[in-house]
């Protein structure tokens, strides 16, 4: 993409309306602190791979800061050497060997996937049909839950849409994704959909091997599992990058491959975001701006629910990797603001109440998508006597006039209430402004954490209810 490009499709924060709710003194004062916790950042990245990480600083899982731009230069050298080549190769086989794909991971090993799938892919994927698709198989995701009727679901669909399997349209494989290999939810489904795939190729069929792909750490067990089994591919999670940060790991991207994602540009947008994070200054920094005006209002206003108030249907699914990403990073020791995703103009109608009139503890950040993929929807003018909804008066009104009115109409509606909102616009979905989005989100997350001295790496409260689960089932 050529540098005009990207600046035309960077990614832009604007808190104006917010600013002028809280005392510009604040953010003034605040700023020799925010540029102390970005130099903190850029220190914890010197301290990977040393033996002089403070105690308090573990785990320090910060590989996710440069991982886009490391990538992307390894791909430049060693081409289809590099893991974004064998990641991409490998995406092409599955395309070519199946036309359903199974995702299997919890949390962050499948939230980030899921984000990009329903941000970038057509909204009716697993509806079209493979030429429709351009060869990419369907996508499900399992091995999130626990929820016996929706596995046999999704395992029945398979047994009987799957019956010859020399016929590609009737072959399905799988991804595992699990860092240790240990996390129940994710173990008991590899276990039972590994069960229906060997029963279908057979168990030591070739496709039993090449069609199903492990992603996990260098060690533990699913890693020891795979060498057993003798896998064709296993791609790795760095130690150094923890769950939740892991969207730009093989865990996000061998499954975006398989779907006909750009990695490049998914990959280069995240690193000209942290690029932007390393060297700009407030005003034209997102995360500097986004991560400021949240932190103000918290402490200065007691505004401690933040709201990510997505506009349109794709990226319901982003706003729910971040709730994940705010939650486990910063709600420690009693502290972190509680994170809400919420989709207008559907959740005006259930949400909107309370929003306007209800406590003042709330930020919006808005999220608003400049650029529709598809051809603007005009609103049908009718013969008069078919006109009783009056939309008549709406001729020459299209689908993105009608939610542009409703931001603008919602924003003013709240500011003349005085509840606090901003605007995080993204020129249009695609993979560069998509992987900009998901960096900013992790990088203003951890930037936090260092303002606050509350490490945002690791998740000690989960831990507890994973070894109570284990004790009650083995009792």
């Amino acid at each position: 993409m050529k540098e005009s490009s990207r600046m035309t499709n960077s990614i832009r924060y604007d808190d104006s309306a917010a600013r002028l709710l809280i005392d510009n003194k604040w953010y003034e004062a605040l700023q020799p602190d925010l540029m102390a916790a970005r130099e903190e950042m850029l220190k914890d990245i010197e301290l990977l791979g040393t033996d002089q990480i403070p105690a308090d600083k573990q785990p320090l899982d910060a590989g996710f800061q440069n991982l886009p731009q490391q990538l992307l230069d390894e791909y430049e050298e060693k081409q289809g050497e590099s893991l974004l080549g064998r990641i991409e190769a490998k995406a092409q086989e599955l395309r070519e060997q199946s036309d359903r794909f199974v995702v299997l991971g919890i949390g962050g090993s499948y939230m980030g996937m899921r984000a990009l799938f329903e941000a970038v892919c057509h909204p009716l994927h697993n509806e079209l049909t493979r030429e429709q698709r351009a060869g990419v198989p369907r996508l499900y995701f399992e091995g999130n839950n626990v929820d016996n009727d929706s596995i046999t679901a999704l395992r029945d669909l398979l047994k009987t849409s799957c019956q010859d399997p020399n016929d590609v349209l009737q072959r399905w494989s799988l991804t595992v994704i699990s860092k240790s290999g240990g996390t129940l939810e994710t173990a008991v489904g590899f276990r039972l959909f590994r069960e229906a795939l060997e029963a279908y190729y057979g168990a030591d069929s070739e496709k039993s091997r090449s069609l199903v792909v492990p992603i996990t750490g260098l060690e533990g067990k699913l890693r020891n599992f795979s060498n057993e089994k003798g896998y064709s591919s296993v791609f790795p999670i760095p130690d150094n990058v923890g769950g939740r940060f892991s969207v730009f790991t093989a865990v996000g991207l061998f499954p975006a491959a398989v779907m006909g994602l750009d990695l490049k540009q998914l990959l280069q947008g995240a690193a000209d975001m942290t690029s932007r994070f390393n060297s700009q200054p407030m005003g034209d920094n997102p995360v500097l701006d986004y991560t400021a005006t949240c932190h103000l209002f918290e402490r200065e206003k007691n505004v401690s629910i933040r709201i990510l108030s997505t506009w349109g249907k794709r990226l319901e699914a982003l706003g729910l990797w971040y709730d994940q990403l705010l939650a486990e990073s910063l709600g420690k020791e009693e502290k972190g603001a509680t994170p809400l995703t919420v989709v207008n103009t559907r959740d005006l109608h259930s949400r909107g109440q309370q929003h306007q009139e209800g406590a003042l503890d709330k930020l919006i950040t808005n999220v608003i998508v400049e650029r529709a993929d598809t051809d603007s929807v005009a609103v049908p003018v009718v013969p008069e006597n078919e006109n009783q909804d009056q939309l008549n008066k709406l001729q020459g009104k299209t689908i993105p006039d009608i939610l542009s009115a409703a931001i603008e109409g919602t924003n003013q509606a709240y500011a003349d209430a005085n509840r606090p909102t901003a605007d995080l616009i993204l020129p249009c979905l695609d993979e560069y402004t998509v992987g900009q989005t998901l960096q900013m989100l992790m990088l203003a997350t951890v930037l936090e954490g260092r303002l606050i001295n509350t490490n945002p790496y690791g998740q000690p409260g989960v831990e507890a209810y994973k070894k109570n689960m284990q004790d009650v089932l083995n009792r």
